[in-house]
């Protein structure tokens, strides 16, 4: 089996702040699903991508101690073709980097990130005759 790894940066900001989770941010005014994956991405992370369809989206609503909420996104996460760059954090990440279904077991992961990837993606598994081959929402280690 051909390892594959993905890109993941350890946040430096909520939602989520010290874990690792992929990499995003807001959508501007007039900017497409797509447009923004790949801007977000290249200002976070210095990779650049060609962003695909949504693949997995959920809810992140925060509350404090009240049970007020504080913030309430909508995350919406995208298949990505790795075109270039090396990974260098930026922007409110506070690393990035490619990870391997074993890296995976020793950091501290993201719920939601843990969910695409182990149940929706199968990541470090082989996939089942006939299913989409991980190549297209894992990225082979850049060179």
């Amino acid at each position: 089996m051909k390892e594959c790894k993905v890109l993941l940066v350890r946040r430096g900001q909520p939602p989520n702040a010290g874990l690792w989770a992929i990499p995003g941010g807001a959508v501007e005014l007039g900017e497409s699903l797509q447009a923004a994956a790949e801007r977000e991405l290249r200002e976070e992370t210095n990779i650049i991508i060609r962003a695909g369809e949504p693949i997995y989206t959920f809810d992140y609503i925060d509350c404090d101690v009240k049970g007020q909420v504080r913030y309430h996104y909508v995350i919406i996460d995208l298949l990505g073709q790795y075109l270039g760059g090396e990974p260098k954090a930026h922007s409110d990440a506070l690393e990035a980097r490619w990870i391997s279904p074993a890296d995976l077991e020793a950091l501290p992961v993201s719920e939601n990130t843990l969910t695409l990837l182990r149940h929706r993606l199968a990541f470090g598994k082989e996939p089942a005759p006939g299913t989409l081959k991980t190549t297209m929402h894992c990225l082979p280690q850049a060179q």
